[in-house]
């Protein structure tokens, strides 16, 4: 059985979160970390790194066992085309970055610390979806005034 890439990210994501979290409101973990780093942006930076390097260890393991047929993993694929994983980190930044906006996290109820800490944690997984895919940031193609990037009409092919 393959195991999408989709399937692959988000069990993974889910799972880091998840684990995270745990280890930080059910261990003596959160409060170690309070009482060693007391300014709340110094923590959220730290859980962000965290999360970050974990991140982008386990996506380079991942396409190294895609790469050399290891494991049941395969790329993630819509209609044929192959999306990359920066996608998935772009589409994490923008919901970190609207939440931040709207201040969620922000306060000092449990729910808010809560918040703040998902949020950390889901800005590092994002920034490392895209960062390990950064020398794509250098050859995307300008589509939106070639043939490439023009709607083809009914019966008329599109140049390849």
């Amino acid at each position: 059985m393959h195991w999408s890439g989709e399937v692959i990210l988000l069990v993974f994501i889910a799972a880091v979160t998840a684990i995270m979290l745990l280890l930080l409101h059910l261990t003596n973990v959160g409060h170690i970390i309070r009482q060693t780093i007391p300014d709340r942006p110094h923590r959220r930076n730290f859980l962000a790194s965290i999360s970050f390097f974990i991140t982008f260890l386990a996506v380079r393991l991942l396409v190294a066992s895609i790469q050399h047929h290891i494991g049941p993993f395969q790329y993630v694929t819509m209609g044929g085309r192959h999306i990359h994983h920066l996608v998935w980190g772009i589409l994490i930044l923008l919901g970190v970055g609207y939440a931040y906006l709207n201040e969620v996290g922000s306060g000092d109820t449990p729910a808010s610390i809560f918040a703040s800490r998902l949020m950390s944690i889901l800005y590092g997984v994002g920034a490392a979806l895209t960062l390990d895919e950064f020398a794509l940031w250098l050859n995307l193609a300008n589509v939106y005034w070639s043939p490439l990037g023009r709607p083809v009409n009914v019966g008329q092919v599109q140049p390849q």
